[in-house]
C-alpha cells in the first residue's frame, strides 16, 4: 500500500512542477495542490520552546520573506495562529551530525512541510530539520512584492546520505579571512550541506608554536568564531589536518626541519621520538579547539618515506602502519572517530585488515570517472566510507564544471550501492592564483546531489541554481553566462593540451613545440575566446540587474582571464602567419608593416593589446584578493602579473629594434630566436 501511494504522490509531483519552481536539492516527495498563500501578512510562529537554533531558523525566514514579498514578516511568540508558517519541533535539539547517523523518513534531519490557502506549517523532530524545511519554503515562492505567494503543496523530504560536506583548502593558494568563511557557510547553509571540512597543513594557530605560519594562520579565537557561526546553520566544523605528509611549513623553519623524513621536506619522520611528542601536542590542541566528534588526520601521498634513512631499517608500508596506529590512537583518545585519505591503503592494501574498526576511509578522485585505484580496493568491504569528489579549480582559469559535475555523478552512483555514509566535496586551491568564489555552483551541485535520491538535472542545473540565487532578471544572464564560462575552459584546455590553464597561463606561446600546437588548434583558441566573450557579456549584464557581487564578480573576472589566454594563444599564431608570409628575405617595408605596426606598435597592436590585458586583470585580481582574502601570498601572485607583461614589453622593444635594424633582402631569423625559452 506504501508503494502505491508514493508512486501516486511522485506522479502528481511531476505534473505539478510544471507550473511551479525547480527545488535544489529535489524533495523526496511533493504533492502541489491547486490553493495558494499570499505572502503578505504572514507572520512566522514557533510552536515548541524554542531553542537558539530555532529562533534562528524563524529569523531567517521572516527576513527572506519580507525581502521577497516587500513588505515586514514578523517573528510573533504565542500560540499559532492561522495565516502564518509554524516552526514544530517535536524532538530534542540535535543541531549537528554525529557519527553514526542515518538517512532515510524518520532520520534526525528529516522535516514535512504543508502550506494551505489558510498557512504553512514545518514540523520536524530537530533544529536541523526546520532549518532545511526553511531553506525549501523559501524556494517555493512564486512572484516577488505584493504577488509573492507560496502554492498549496505537502512536502516529506529527508537527506538519501547523512554526510554532506565541503572540504576548503586553507593552507596551498590564499587564505580566506574569516568573514570570507562566514559567507561559505551561509552559502553551504542554502543546499542543506552538514559539514564543513576545514583543510589545515599548518594554518591553525597552535600554542607554543610562535614562528609557525606566523602571517599565514587562523587564530584560535577565529577559529572559535568559526565554529559557533556554523553551528547554527546546522554545519558541523571538521578539522581536517595532516598529520604525516605535507607539512613542509613546519619543516621549512630550522628548528623543526630535523623532524622530517627528508631535511627540509614534507613528511614527519615516523620513529623519531620527538614527532611523537610533537603529535600529542598537535592532537590535544586541535581536539579541544574543534567540539566536532570527527577528526580527519590526511595521511595522503606519503612519498618521500620511501626514500628516508628509516626506510631502510622498515618497509613504507611497515612505517605507515606503525604511525597511523599511534595517531589514530591518539585521536581516539579524545573521543573522537577518525577520518583518513585511502590513497595509501590502495597502494599497501595488505593494511587493510589492520584498519582500526570505527575508522571511516575517505576514497577520493576528481577525474570525470571514478579513480578506480583508490576506490575499488575498498568498494564492497564493510568499512564505513565517505567519497570525496572535487571542483575543479585548483589548477584551472575557471571551473571545468563539466568535469567536476560528472565526477560527482560517478562516484555518488559508484559509491551508493556500496553503502557510502556521505560525500566531501573538496575545494582545492594547488595554485596560489586560485579565486573559491566561482567555484560555489560546484559546492551547490555536490550539496544537492548528496541530498537527494535522484541523480541531478544536469542540463537544468544551472538555470535551476541561478534562479533560485538571482534575481529573475540577473537570472536570465547567469545561466548562460555559466554555461559560456564552462565552454571557454574546455576550447583552452582542448587547444593548449592540458587541463591545467591556470599553470599554463605564463607559457612562453612562442617555444617551438607550443606554438605548433596552438596553430594546429586556432580554431579551438577561437572558441575559446567566443565563449569567454558571451560570458563576459552575460555576467556583466546580470551584475548590472541586480546579481551579487560576492557570488558573480570574481567569475566575471575568471572569463576575463580566459579571454587573455585565448587572445595570447591567437596573437602567437597571427605572429607565425606573418613570418610564414614575410618569407626568408623579405624587404624592410613588410618586416616594418608585420612586425612593427601589426605585432609591436605602441599602441593598437597585438603586444600592446596584451599589455593593456595584463595590466587591468592585475588590478582585477589585486581587489580581488582583497576583498576575500588576507594579504598573504599577494605579492607573489601580483609578481605574475609584473613578469606577465615585462614579458610583453621586452618582446615588443626586441622587434623594434630588429625592425629599426633590418634591410631589404636581409635573412629572416627563425620566430623561435625571439622565444623567451630559446
Amino acid at each position: 500500500m506504501r508503494k502505491i501511494f508514493l508512486i501516486g504522490l511522485l506522479i502528481a509531483s511531476a505534473r505539478g512542477l510544471a507550473g511551479h519552481n525547480a527545488l535544489l536539492p529535489q524533495p523526496q516527495e511533493v504533492r502541489y495542490g491547486a490553493a495558494k498563500l499570499v505572502v503578505r501578512g504572514l507572520a512566522v510562529y514557533l510552536a515548541s520552546s524554542p531553542s537558539t537554533e530555532d529562533r534562528f531558523a524563524a529569523d531567517e525566514l521572516a527576513k527572506d520573506l519580507s525581502e521577497i514579498a516587500g513588505s515586514p514578516v514578523m517573528v510573533q511568540a504565542g500560540a499559532p495562529r492561522q495565516h502564518g508558517v509554524v516552526l514544530r519541533r517535536t524532538g530534542s535539539l540535535d543541531p549537528l551530525p554525529a557519527p553514526g547517523e542515518s538517512s532515510g523518513p524518520q532520520s534526525r534531519e528529516a522535516y514535512t512541510l504543508k502550506v494551505t490557502a489558510e498557512g504553512a506549517e514545518i514540523r520536524a523532530v530537530s533544529s536541523a530539520g526546520l532549518f532545511y524545511g526553511v531553506q525549501t519554503l523559501v524556494q517555493l515562492v512564486e512572484s516577488r512584492g505584493a504577488e509573492a505567494s507560496l502554492p498549496e503543496v505537502e512536502i516529506r523530504d529527508w537527506p538519501s546520505l547523512p554526510y554532506r560536506g565541503i572540504m576548503v583548502d586553507m593552507s596551498h593558494g590564499p587564505l580566506p579571512t574569516e568573514n570570507e568563511l562566514k559567507k561559505q557557510m551561509d552559502f553551504l547553509a542554502r543546499w542543506k550541506a552538514n559539514q564543513y571540512y576545514f583543510y589545515s597543513e599548518a594554518s591553525i594557530e597552535l600554542k607554543g608554536y610562535p614562528v609557525l605560519n606566523a602571517d599565514a594562520r587562523f587564530s584560535r579565537e577565529q577559529i572559535e568564531r568559526i565554529i559557533a557561526y556554523a553551528q547554527q546553520r546546522h554545519i558541523d566544523v571538521v578539522p581536517c589536518v595532516e598529520l604525516y605528509g605535507h607539512l613542509h611549513d613546519l619543516f621549512r623553519i630550522e628548528r623543526y626541519a630535523d623532524l622530517s623524513a627528508i631535511p627540509h621536506g614534507s613528511e614527519l619522520d615516523p620513529r623519531n621520538p620527538q614527532v611523537a611528542k610533537l603529535l600529542a601536542d598537535w592532537i590535544g590542541q586541535l581536539t579541544e579547539l574543534f567540539p566536532s566528534r570527527f577528526f580527519h588526520i590526511g595521511f595522503d601521498e606519503t612519498w618521500e618515506t620511501a626514500k628516508s634513512v628509516r626506510a631502510k631499517q622498515a618497509s613504507p608500508a611497515e612505517l605507515y602502519l606503525e604511525h597511523f596506529q599511534t595517531v589514530s590512537e591518539l585521536v581516539r583518545q579524545h573521543g573522537k572517530t577518525v577520518l583518513l585519505w585511502s590513497d595509501m591503503f590502495s597502494k599497501y592494501p595488505e593494511m587493510i585488515p589492520k584498519i582500526p574498526p570505527g575508522t571511516i576511509l575517505v576514497p577520493w578522485g576528481y577525474d570525470a570517472t571514478v579513480y578506480e585505484p583508490y576506490w575499488a580496493p575498498f568498494a564492497s568491504l564493510p568499512i564505513p566510507k565517505i567519497i570525496a569528489s572535487g571542483i575543479s579549480i585548483w589548477n584551472s582559469l575557471a571551473p571545468d564544471f563539466d568535469v567536476s559535475f560528472s565526477n560527482i555523478d560517478t562516484f555518488l552512483a559508484a559509491g551508493r550501492p556500496h553503502g557510502i555514509l556521505g560525500l566531501i566535496n573538496t575545494l582545492w586551491t594547488d595554485d596560489i592564483m586560485v579565486l573559491m568564489r566561482p567555484a560555489f555552483p560546484g559546492i551547490a551541485y555536490g550539496a544537492g546531489a548528496a541530498w537527494q535520491r535522484d541523480p541531478m538535472n544536469r542540463g537544468q542545473f544551472f538555470a535551476d541554481y541561478a534562479r533560485i540565487l538571482y534575481p529573475a532578471p540577473a537570472a536570465a544572464e547567469v545561466a548562460p553566462g555559466l554555461e559560456a564560462i564552462t565552454q571557454a575552459q574546455t576550447h583552452l584546455s582542448v587547444a593548449i593540451g592540458d587541463m591545467e590553464t591556470l599553470r599554463r597561463l605564463w607559457d612562453d606561446p612562442l617555444a617551438p613545440a607550443r606554438l605548433a600546437r596552438l596553430r594546429a588548434h586556432r580554431e579551438d583558441l577561437r572558441q575559446a575566446r567566443l565563449a569567454a566573450e558571451d560570458a563576459q557579456e552575460h555576467l556583466s549584464e546580470a551584475l548590472q540587474r541586480g546579481g551579487d557581487r560576492f557570488t558573480l564578480a570574481d567569475l566575471l573576472l575568471e572569463a576575463r582571464m580566459l579571454d587573455y589566454a585565448g587572445m595570447k594563444g591567437l596573437y602567437a599564431v597571427d605572429l607565425a602567419d606573418f613570418w610564414q608570409q614575410l618569407g626568408s628575405h623579405p624587404s624592410h617595408e613588410d618586416v616594418e608593416f608585420y612586425l612593427s605596426g601589426e605585432m609591436s606598435s605602441h599602441d593598437h597592436s597585438r603586444l600592446a593589446d596584451l599589455m593593456d590585458a595584463v595590466a587591468d586583470l592585475r588590478e582585477g585580481y589585486r581587489e580581488a584578493w582583497k576583498e576575500a582574502y588576507t594579504p598573504y601570498r599577494q605579492g607573489t601572485v601580483l609578481a605574475k602579473f609584473d613578469s606577465e607583461f615585462q614579458h610583453w614589453w621586452d618582446l615588443q622593444r626586441r622587434l623594434r629594434h630588429f625592425c629599426d635594424g633590418f634591410h631589404d633582402g636581409d635573412p629572416l631569423p627563425p620566430i623561435e630566436s625571439f622565444s623567451a625559452e630559446r
